[in-house]
């Protein structure tokens, strides 16, 4: 009777996930961030029943013959997931389409990081390969980058652009992050599992469980991190095999042919809508980072524009705006033209402050705001691992918490990093701007300059 129950919530869940976010009629950019964490990752299959007989070493032999670093384990989890991605047919068609235009572009920040190719898939798994998702806790863009994150890796989020939904600049953060796991854990399944449920929560796991393995750990970690893994694993075959499974590609309703400028003034999408004929629509998907529509480059800071291939007829107009006095909109009189999806529903903004129930833990809370655990004790000044019940703590940094007051001002400022084996004071200094060995050592209360790896420093930001 147990089983039949399981077996029953299984085929109702995969009932549930049944919507289908897409729609070539038009592109609904508030739907897709809505939707984009109900189909994919959630809700977490424990169980399943398994398969047996040839069926099971078909899906077990092609995990297997995929060229890859990363080990493609075949179990009931992993099973779930083939079977909840392969009901959705059309939306996995919709994926595989536009997987033409940006898995190019993930493959050649991971070469050049020196990260496994086939980790272009968890991009799948967070965001359906949407540069404007926006998850429950604020993470944002193809790779879903959390505000503190995304600074810590180098992106810049400002009132022009969220770098967060660039899919080059956040792939090559994304890959940085990926790497720094793999280097501490030394297992790249752990380093997928640190980038759903972050690195503390994973060191705690592997503390636990007595084993540096996903799968000796997973009942350890958060809920839906122990899916997020196989979740992982299930696309790595969905996006190889889907042909064999009635799945066909859909064409981008964008041109995955382009050409890229730098730009080095302000210039509206607008005017270069109009100039080049092109659909203000199709601009704002290939330069979704750019918040106002507005391209903010400078002569010292230009800008990446991405524009579909044009014919050399319009070439000169596209000149005149990049370069001409007429059509650029210096930074004094830009008027904030926000593109429509983010007119008609205001980006929510997400909770800074969380009061502290009976029974929770700070990981538990950690994991609910999508911040790491060393990050709430640095914010609330706390020594131990143990939440402060009935007091209220924050739950987001400076830069995101409007709450902050000038005492907070050091709060505001740095951020925090783990030491790893050979580093020296100067060698962090170096990694960011504005920060010094004199800096780093006042800031952490150190007499010397001796480190010890697992060490977490604050670093000013400069």
């Amino acid at each position: 009777m147990k089983r039949l129950f399981t077996l029953t919530v299984c085929l109702l869940l995969l009932q549930i996930v049944h919507a289908n976010p897409f729609s070539s009629a038009s592109f609904n950019f508030k739907r897709l961030i809505n939707n984009y964490r109900d189909t994919i990752v959630l809700p977490v299959l424990n169980q399943s029943a398994p398969l047996v007989g040839p069926q099971r070493g078909i899906y077990e032999r092609r995990l297997d013959s995929i060229h890859k670093d990363i080990p493609l384990d075949y179990n009931e989890y992993v099973q779930s997931y083939i079977d909840l991605y392969m009901h959705n047919r059309d939306e996995m068609g919709q994926v595989v389409g536009l997987s033409k235009y940006y898995f190019p572009i993930y493959e050649k920040a991971f070469r050049d990081a020196g990260i496994p190719e086939e980790i272009k898939y968890l991009s799948i798994v967070e965001s359906k390969l949407d540069p404007n998702a926006v998850s429950r806790v604020g993470a944002t863009g193809p790779w879903q980058f959390m505000f503190t994150t995304g600074k810590l890796y180098g992106l810049n989020m400002d009132s022009y652009v969220d770098e967060r939904r660039d899919p080059i600049q956040a792939s090559y953060a994304a890959a940085a992050y990926l790497k720094d796991a793999y280097q501490e854990f030394g297992d790249w399944l752990l380093a997928i599992a640190s980038y759903n449920c972050g690195k503390s929560n994973v060191e705690h796991a592997v503390e636990k469980a007595g084993a540096n393995d996903f799968w000796s750990i997973r009942q350890y970690l958060p809920q839906e991190t122990r899916g997020y893994v196989p979740a992982f694993i299930a696309m790595n075959y969905v996006m190889n095999y889907y042909n064999k499974h009635n799945i066909v590609a859909r064409a981008c309703n964008f041109s995955i042919k382009t050409d890229t400028v730098m730009v080095k003034k302000y210039v509206t999408l607008s005017s270069i809508s109009q100039a080049l004929n092109i659909n203000i629509i199709e601009l704002a998907i290939l330069n979704p980072a750019y918040r106002r529509l507005i391209v903010n480059g400078s002569a010292a800071a230009p800008r990446r524009l991405v524009l579909p291939q044009t014919a050399k007829e319009n070439f000169a107009a596209l000149y005149n705006v990049l370069n001409g006095t007429g059509e650029a909109v210096p930074p004094s009189q830009v008027k904030a033209t926000y593109a429509s999806y983010t007119e008609s529903t205001p980006e929510r903004k997400m909770p800074t402050r969380h009061k502290v129930k009976r029974g929770e833990t700070l990981a538990a809370i950690a994991d609910k705001y999508g911040v790491e655990v060393q990050d709430l004790k640095v914010w609330n000044h706390l020594k131990s691992n143990r939440a402060p019940i009935g007091e209220t703590i924050k739950v987001a940094s400076g830069d995101d918490a409007s709450a902050g007051t000038s005492s907070d001002k050091s709060e505001e400022t740095f951020v925090t990093y783990k030491v790893r084996m050979g580093d020296t004071l100067r060698s962090i200094a170096s990694r960011f701007d504005g920060a010094s060995v004199e800096k780093i050592k006042a800031l952490n209360g150190l007499k010397s300059g001796s480190l010890q790896p697992g060490m977490r420093l604050k670093i000013n930001k400069g």
